[in-house]
Parts: structure tokens; sequence; C-alpha cells
């Protein structure tokens, strides 16, 4: 059986997006009140009463750069949720935010758009295993349909 290694953003990015973000912005840090917010540094939902903070993120410019690629068009910011304060970590077992529909859009070791497919609820590793069939597939992104946002990255094992 194939291992997909499930990556959330990493503690060094997170201390840099905390203090600026890549957009250039300052890290406003709120109490959330409802709960439920899909947080990326630990790849689980906020609780009610938690600090996080609503921050632009650049994935595939940030993997561009330590790949020594140009991200060329394909490069993109936009919105993620993070603890306001560093956190454990990811925990548990399986894809994260499975419950709901989901985009993996893979990408080739050069940084391009190789394709992308919707999954259904539960369909992750499934969805997973597809993509890194094929050998021009050097890691996918795992996107929210209703807004596009990043949630996280895969790789193959």
């Amino acid at each position: 059986m194939t291992t997909h290694l499930v990556h959330a953003i990493g503690p060094a990015v997170l201390k840099e997006l905390r203090s600026t973000d890549d957009a250039g912005r300052r890290m406003v840090p709120v109490t959330d009140d409802e709960g439920g917010a899909p947080l990326r540094c630990c790849l689980r939902r906020s609780r009610r009463g938690e600090r996080v903070a609503l921050v632009s993120y650049a994935p595939l410019r940030r993997w561009a750069a330590g790949a020594g690629v140009d991200p060329g068009a394909y490069d993109e910011q936009g919105p993620v949720f993070v603890h306001a304060e560093e956190c454990d970590g990811p925990a548990g077992d399986g894809p994260p935010f499975d419950g709901a529909h989901r985009v993996v859009r893979r990408y080739s070791a050069e940084g391009r758009i190789l394709g992308g497919r919707l999954v259904e609820p539960g369909d992750l590793e499934a969805a997973f295993a597809q993509a890194f069939a094929d050998p021009a597939v050097e890691f996918v992104q795992v996107r929210a349909v209703e807004y596009g946002c990043f949630l996280y990255e895969v790789r193959g094992g």
C-alpha cells in the first residue's frame, strides 16, 4: 500500500506568516467565537474561543522557491486560517477535512498544473492514489470547493 504524506504549513513558514503574510500584511489575531475554521497549521477545525488569524499564503510560490523552479503564472496566494500562536501541529490519521467535496489539484516537478479532480466526501485516499499513479505528478494540493482555498499539500511516500 502506498503512503501519502500530508503536509500542513510548516513551523518556519508559520512563524513568518504570523509576522508578515505572503501579501505583506501583519497578522491580526482574533478570538474565534464560533469555531469550525479549517486550521492549516494543525489540520483540524478551530474550537470556540481559540485565537486564530486569517493570513494570505502562497503555497506554490513557497514550494517553488524550495524546489528552485519558477511558479510562473501558476503563482497565487489566498486566505488560510492558522492559530495565532504556535501550536502542536497535526495529529491524526487519514486525510484531514475529508468530510466535504474537495478538489485535488496535481502539479509537476516544474510547478505546473497537470489537472484537477473534484473528489466526493471520503474519497481523498483514492484520489491521491490515482494522482500519484501518474509519474509526472510531484505533489497535489487539496483545496476547498466553495472558495478554492488551499487546505494542504500531499506528496507520495
